[in-house]
């Protein structure tokens, strides 16, 4: 009983982790103002913007399409690592 406790712990622990976006240096990021800038220029509307554990841009917000969307990006070069 007690592997399965912790299997499902495990298992619920990481669905709920973001992805592992970069090993880069922070001195290597794209600069965290300029890139919402670029977001928004590109039809985005951030209600949230943060940096993840896992080392990602994190949004939280509509895509141009009005959308709600839940993104990732790889923070060295603003590449889309994952989007729900």
């Amino acid at each position: 009983m007690k592997k399965i406790m912790i299997t499902s712990l495990l298992m619920a622990t990481t669905v709920w982790a973001g992805p592992k976006c970069t090993d880069e240096k922070k001195e290597s990021w794209l600069k965290q103002e300029d890139f919402q800038k670029k977001l928004v220029t590109d039809g985005y509307k951030i209600k949230k913007f943060k940096v993840t554990d896992g080392n990602c841009y994190e949004i939280y917000g509509w895509d141009k399409a009005g959308k709600k969307v839940e993104i990732y990006f790889n923070p060295t070069t603003g590449d889309i690592v994952r989007q729900k």
